[in-house]
């Protein structure tokens, strides 16, 4: 199965704030043998977050969605998940019983009686509101809860919430699925174009099924200066085998210079 990551909320596009999820989530998946396969931002507009839902549920793939699950005016995730999912919103019966236990959590820390039937706290209530038949996703900062649909994991936008919970997604629902199979080998070249290279990055991808080929340009290196990492990943018992045809074929171009330092 592939991952994919949506990140959802105004504030990033804007540069108010920036993202710090992409780079945990590859991180993260890196660090079980996975890899991110997409990503996608999103405005707080609620028929561009329902269209990205509805392929993100389409997908097959496991997809985390960051932010807009809280209940101010700014926040839509909840509705366009159910929305995209054709399912009525309801309140989850554990989820009400969470928020309710971290609104008496919060009483006593302030030292102040508990009101449960207070105004402020039954809004709150609505972080419990989600597509009927959608599981919870433990929270173990503030324990509000995220939620599930199938493989479809939506969580809050702040990094101190998120991450630890799309963590114990992996390790929960996911610890059981094998890493893919990956190599990888790159060298540097110079003294070439990528468009001198290409028709040798081509002739690799065809010889070697199972093997993609990729090229890096860079133009202001402060140690390398203009040089193009270029290399070969994919199946790991053809990526041997691949590399050194990349090899040979820079061999027999002129002028080319290349090395792995």
């Amino acid at each position: 199965m592939s991952f994919g990551l949506i990140i959802i909320g105004d504030e990033i596009l804007s540069g108010r704030r920036q993202d710090k999820h992409m780079a945990r989530v590859i991180e993260l998946l890196a660090a079980r043998g996975h890899a991110l396969a997409w990503a996608r931002y999103v405005g707080d507009e609620r028929p561009l977050i329902t269209a990205a839902l509805k392929d993100a549920l389409a997908s097959g793939d496991i997809v985390f969605s960051c932010g807009g699950i809280g209940a101010t005016p700014d926040d839509h995730t909840r509705q366009c998940a159910a929305a995209a999912s054709g399912r009525p919103l309801a309140l989850h019966p554990e989820a009400k019983r969470l928020i309710e236990e971290r609104m008496h959590d919060v009483a006593i820390e302030q030292g102040i009686p508990y009101e449960p039937d207070r105004p402020d706290n039954i809004h709150r209530l609505n972080m419990g509101v989600f597509p009927e038949g959608a599981t919870l996703v433990p929270n173990p900062y503030n324990k509000i809860p995220g939620f599930s649909l199938g493989d479809v994991h939506f969580v809050p936008g702040f990094p101190v919430m998120a991450h630890p919970m799309i963590e114990w997604l992996l390790d929960h629902r996911y610890g059981h699925l094998k890493p893919a199979a990956h190599a990888e080998r790159a060298l540097y070249v110079k003294g070439s174009m990528e468009a001198t290279l290409t028709p040798l990055m081509e002739q690799i991808e065809a010889e070697f099924a199972g093997v993609r080929v990729f090229s890096l340009p860079s133009v202001d290196h402060p140690q390398r200066g203009r040089h193009i990492e270029l290399g070969v990943k994919g199946e790991p018992s053809v990526v041997d085998a691949a590399f050194g045809a990349l090899q040979a074929g820079l061999v027999a171009l002129p002028g080319v210079e290349f090395g792995t330092e």
